[in-house]
């Protein structure tokens, strides 16, 4: 017997469990209930109608069957209410695992002296359940429906009840599916929060000695006591590219960690940006450059913008060919999707075989004569696109070269402006 209790026990904690994970316990909602102001909140409030007017019958409800209460979550014909365990008429019958029906409850042994009967709390008569079983087996209540007199529906009228309690369970599905997404993008968010938190705080602890160890690597180059082309010199000379390059590797990871994060959106001048840009590289617009850009206003977040247009530059510089004068154009063009903003230069391109593990961060091509960099530009390019809802797409320029374009989405980004003169 006791074997028998605890396993009743144990199913009915692993219930309250699924209870909580559907979002219908106190922790999620103050009371279990579907959540105020959702879709799933309106879809069960129509069920619950239908369920009373297909048995033509003036209640019906949905409760959920907590450990030590039956909980109403939507109502048809009376408010939705809370009664204990103890006094509920489906707590009695929704594990059994089938549709209940009973014509007049005063005569059923089961349901004769339920306060809901007696005249206690009520006086209902006909009565018919659906237990709702979730498809992880659990029974998290049921779909009632009832009335004040005798009532004996006919077989369809209960199929169809149950096809109901179906589309009920459907909904509850929903909602679950809904707090699981809810909580997936909660923990994104803190998960991105610990790695800018953490990134930053790496980069400026290494940044300092970093920095001190660079002084004194040119304080040493500028000594008369070591002549041009001594050893100690190409020595000095090896340890301050390999520490500017650990700095540069710094500041790009510092830059990856940081995309994902809140978007402060603002209308924007491509142009404007594109020269901040390129002026952070030590670039002006124009024809001595070779990059050009045409205007436009686009909605975006002016410092990831910036970030992305400095990344896409800079690699167009590193993998210019060597057989021609460099031209890199940058430019957007609304779509279906979005607007899309290009990057095109007539550099060595990037082969199609390569272009997945190109956006992956720290991974370089290592392909003879190309330029310095960390491995992160392309990766982080990525990110800035995914936090505007959009995506990097990696294309052959026409006669040569590598376009680059990213997504910015229509719902997040609105419409680029037509081009100012």
């Amino acid at each position: 017997m006791e074997t028998v209790t605890q396993g009743v026990r144990a199913a009915e904690s692993e219930r309250a469990a699924a209870i909580r994970d559907y979002g219908l316990a106190p922790a999620r909602t103050g009371g279990p209930g579907i959540l105020p102001g959702t879709d799933a909140a309106g879809a069960l409030e129509n069920l619950v109608r239908l369920a009373a007017r297909l048995c033509g019958v003036p209640y019906s409800v949905v409760n959920i069957i907590t450990e030590d209460q039956q909980v109403q979550i939507a109502a048809s014909g009376l408010d939705a209410g809370i009664c204990s365990r103890e006094d509920s008429m489906c707590a009695k019958v929704f594990l059994s695992g089938h549709t209940t029906v009973v014509a007049d409850a005063s005569k059923d042994p089961r349901f004769a002296d339920s306060p809901f009967v007696s005249g206690e709390i009520a006086e209902v008569r006909f009565y018919a359940s659906v237990p709702l079983e979730t498809a992880s087996g659990f029974v998290l209540g049921s779909l009632c429906v009832f009335g004040d007199d005798p009532a004996s529906p006919t077989a369809e009228q209960i199929g169809m009840l149950e096809v109901l309690a179906h589309q009920v369970v459907e909904v509850l599905e929903l909602q679950h599916r809904t707090l699981q997404l809810s909580d997936a993008l909660t923990e994104l968010e803190r998960s991105n929060e610990m790695l800018a938190e953490f990134a930053g705080r790496v980069s400026h602890d290494l940044r300092i000695p970093l920095t001190t160890i660079l002084g004194y690597v040119e304080l040493a180059e500028d000594d008369a006591a070591i002549p041009p082309g001594h050893a100690a010199a190409e020595y000095l000379q090896l340890i301050g590219g390999g520490g500017h390059r650990m700095l540069k590797t710094l500041e790009d990871v510092l830059a990856y960690s940081k995309v994902d994060g809140a978007l402060r959106r603002e209308r924007v001048s491509l142009l404007a940006v594109t020269a901040e840009a390129a002026q952070d590289l030590g670039l002006d617009l124009g024809p001595v450059s070779g990059i050009y850009c045409d205007d436009g206003e686009l909605l975006a977040d002016r410092a990831q913008l910036r970030t992305l247009l400095q990344n896409l530059l800079a690699n167009s510089l590193n993998y210019r060919s060597p057989e021609r004068e460099l031209r890199v154009t940058v430019g957007a063009a609304p779509g279906e999707r979005g607007v899309t903003l290009s990057v095109a230069d007539n550099g060595v391109g990037i082969p199609q075989a390569d272009r997945k593990r190109a956006v992956e961060p720290l991974v370089r091509l290592h392909r003879s004569g190309d330029g310095p960099g960390t491995g992160l530009g392309l990766a982080t390019c990525q990110r800035i696109a995914h936090a505007h809802g959009g995506d990097l797409e990696i294309s052959d320029t026409p006669g040569g070269g590598a376009t680059i374009g990213v997504l910015f989405s229509w719902e997040l980004q609105g419409a680029l402006a037509p081009a100012r003169p």
